[in-house]
């Protein structure tokens, strides 16, 4: 196999992985908490990042003003990215997540502008305009009192699209300073530290001995497979292609969601879900069209997640 498509197949496998991450995360919190499971997460990402990279004095000697911010990032970026995803998880279906996941290019696009970082354009409102009413017809939020068991999810899932979006802004002076996976490795220490307090506390409610060892292995496949691994290939293949081209990967984690989601999950398609699955891509592809913006191809670099 030619040296030159071994990048492509790795950003393949980054978004396979990503796109896997919500269903293995759905089955897990039937047995786990939100708070439980996000812990685990960030405390086993960053000891194995910290050992892959084995560079965190330079964290120890960062000015105070970098600090702060990065402080500021894991808070967007991973604290409370994770927190309301995980949450939003348990209250909506995959197929919704994987939909509103796929609008966080056009919300930091919008985040961008606003901090002038971006500009406006015709074919950017028309693509975002499109985009968000493809999120509010799947939002609903006319029944968002007493009918749909899912809004609160979706509203969640869009707060934490709008903390991703400012992490992906505020955070481009550190990663320009200090490199990207430097920073990923520091900010999952930060937020290792952040999280520990709620998790033990978490996992004081919870009952330990009643979970089963199939549950700690999905856990371990988590922070393997869609933190660890995915970070990793990841920033390798942006070592030999750019930005741009794997921001275009980013789109095949919808499409990896809706195969999976209901052969594991039972979820199913709705007309509204397919509907607004049409008018979310459109407004998406529109935005992402040739001549896309600094702040959307940045996305690529920091991939969540699923929150990812």
């Amino acid at each position: 196999m030619s040296y030159r498509f071994r990048p492509h197949l790795a950003l393949i496998a980054v978004q396979l992985l990503f796109g896997i991450w919500p269903i293995i995360g759905k089955v897990v919190l039937r047995s786990l908490s939100v708070t439980s499971l996000v812990a685990c997460r960030l405390v086993g990402a960053a000891i194995a990042f910290s050992l892959l990279q084995r560079q965190l004095k330079p964290l120890l000697k960062m000015p105070r003003n970098d600090f702060l911010l990065l402080i500021l990032c894991a808070v967007c970026g991973v604290v409370g990215n994770q927190l309301l995803y995980v949450k939003a998880l348990s209250l909506t279906t995959v197929i919704n997540a994987a939909l509103l996941t796929a609008t966080i290019p056009v919300i930091t696009l919008v985040v961008s502008i606003l901090f002038r970082y971006d500009h406006w354009s015709l074919k950017r409102v028309a693509g975002i305009v499109l985009a968000g009413t493809g999120v509010v017809y799947l939002v609903n939020p006319t029944q968002a009192e007493l009918t749909s068991e899912t809004t609160v999810g979706n509203l969640l899932l869009l707060c934490n699209g709008l903390l991703y979006a400012v992490y992906l802004v505020i955070s481009k002076r550190l990663l320009e300073r200090y490199g990207a996976l430097n920073v990923i490795t520091w900010i999952f220490v930060v937020s290792a530290v952040m999280v520990v307090p709620l998790g033990l506390y978490s996992f004081g409610h919870e009952n330990v001995a009643a979970i089963g060892w199939t549950v700690w292995l999905l856990v371990g496949l988590i922070i393997l497979l869609p933190t660890v691994s995915a970070y990793y290939l990841n920033s390798w293949a942006l070592t030999h292609v750019s930005p741009s081209t794997a921001a275009i990967y980013i789109y095949l984690q919808p499409l990896i969601a809706f195969g999976f989601a209901p052969l594991f999950l039972g979820e199913r398609w709705s007309s509204r879900t397919s509907i607004a699955t049409l008018l979310i891509f459109a407004g998406v592809a529109l935005v992402t069209m040739p001549g896309r913006s600094r702040a959307v191809r940045d996305i690529s670099e920091h991939p969540d997640a699923l929150a990812h």
